[in-house]
């Protein structure tokens, strides 16, 4: 059975730091690229962040370049999203996405972990 569960979301202050995770199974994790995208109240679900499979190369959206860091442990099938500098507008749900290698193949998604940034 596939999941991924993501976790690590919580309140922090603006300038603040948090770090996701983002843990899976039932699928071959080193054959995913594996995405970041947040979703905030009222508004579509966005990409945030990529790391591809094999090489690890990474892909960022403007509005978190700088501030946030993409990884992945391939023993552990965990991929983490370190979020720095954080701010209001970064306030979201998270979620988690494998996308296969290859355009033919498919994709899934975590249930999210939400991220409140705030004063």
């Amino acid at each position: 059975q596939v999941q991924l569960v993501e976790s690590g979301g919580g309140s922090v202050q603006p300038g603040g730091s948090l770090r996701l995770s983002c843990a899976a199974s039932g699928f071959t994790f080193t054959s995913y690229h594996m995405n970041w995208y947040r979703q905030a109240p009222g508004k579509e679900r966005e990409f945030v962040a990529l790391i591809t499979n094999g090489a690890g190369n990474t892909n960022y959206a403007d509005s978190v370049k700088g501030r946030f860091t993409i990884s992945r442990d391939d023993a552990k099938n965990t991929v983490y999203l370190q979020m720095n500098s954080l701010k209001p507008e970064d306030t979201a749900v998270y979620y988690c996405k494998a996308v296969f290698w290859l355009p033919s193949g498919g994709n899934y998604w975590g249930k999210g972990t939400l991220v409140t940034v705030s004063s």
